[in-house]
């Protein structure tokens, strides 16, 4: 197997709602909101009508965008024995995913992302993590992980106990390990273990400029080379609308952002351009046809709704 991926198994139920809904439930439209009760989560499913479920989940994403550009791959991520468990694991088996987590009836129920469409295309998002978070070294494939050339991470599964055990385990049985920093607010929770991690453990490293910046603690593009430079790993740093860098033995790369896109929705951008760097580091591309195959896969994602092409 080409790429394996570890991560948040989350399924994304999409339902179209009034804008009283939306106030009625105490959500701020356009945002996200992370729900720790279950209680309270089903709650807000009672008389919805689902549209459509999509087997998400960051680094779930990227993994679909490797499998649509030809690559075996494969992804771990607990889910319970469920129904949204059964559809999960079967939305990715169609994309050609190798699934390789053996599910059983869980305590908790499987991680799920509502995401309420408003009539004006708004998309407001609640999360309930389910079993996703209770991730532990004993779900993990160990010959999936030993045949796989890259095991890509998601910064967002990271956390204390059963999760950081399985990264520990991943990593020491991996032949190369990338990992996303996922998100600003994981950086600063996390800033010491994710330094260390990326200093010490790592071998590629996606994040965004404001993730990187906030994790070596700088407003300066500069001192993200220096360090770049400094760790001799493979860093990339996606930088908006001023399109993308590439750090790696000791040179810079980089790229602009693609002209003329009618963008709709940001979801998934950062997941599909490592899906297309990814792609091309495993294909032996040069690093700037890397660069231009993410920037390629997160231009098109950009100008549909969701995570999927």
């Amino acid at each position: 197997m080409k790429i394996l991926g570890i991560g948040n198994a989350i399924i994304d139920v999409i339902c179209k709602v009034e804008d009283n809904f939306i106030t009625k439930n105490n959500l701020t439209k356009g945002l996200m909101k992370l729900i720790f009760d279950e209680k309270e989560f089903k709650q807000l499913f009672e008389n919805l009508k689902i549209e459509k479920t999509i087997s998400g989940g960051s680094v779930a994403n990227s993994v679909v965008g490797l499998s649509q550009l030809g690559n075996n791959v494969g992804f771990i991520g607990k889910i319970s024995d469920d129904d949204f468990g059964a559809k999960y694991e079967e939305g990715l088996k169609k994309e050609k995913v190798n699934f390789l987590y053996s599910k059983k009836k869980e305590p908790l129920p499987t991680g799920t992302c509502l995401i309420l469409v408003t009539p004006d295309s708004e998309r407001t998002m609640c999360t309930y993590l389910g079993t996703a978070g209770k991730i532990n070294e004993k779900d993990l494939d160990i010959n999936a992980i030993n045949e796989s050339e890259i095991v890509f991470l998601e910064g967002y599964l990271w956390d204390e106990g059963g999760p950081k055990k399985t990264f520990d385990k991943a990593i020491s049985l991996s032949k190369n390990v990338a990992m996303s920093l996922s998100d600003k607010f994981c950086v600063d929770r996390h800033k010491k273990h994710f330094l260390n991690l990326v200093q010490n453990k790592l071998n590629i490293i996606f994040a965004n400029e404001s993730e990187i910046k906030s994790l070596i603690q700088t407003e300066k593009i500069e001192d993200v080379i220096s360090f770049g430079k400094q760790i001799k790993k493979h860093l990339i740093v996606t930088r908006g609308d001023k399109g993308a860098m590439s750090i790696f033995n000791n040179e810079v790369f980089e790229i602009g952002v693609k002209k003329n896109l009618k963008v709709v929705d940001l979801t998934g951008a950062g997941d599909l351009f490592a899906a297309g760097y990814l792609h091309g580091l495993i294909n032996n591309f040069s690093i700037l046809e890397c660069l231009d195959r993410g920037t390629e896969m997160s231009s098109k994602i950009i100008q549909r709704i969701g995570a999927r092409l």
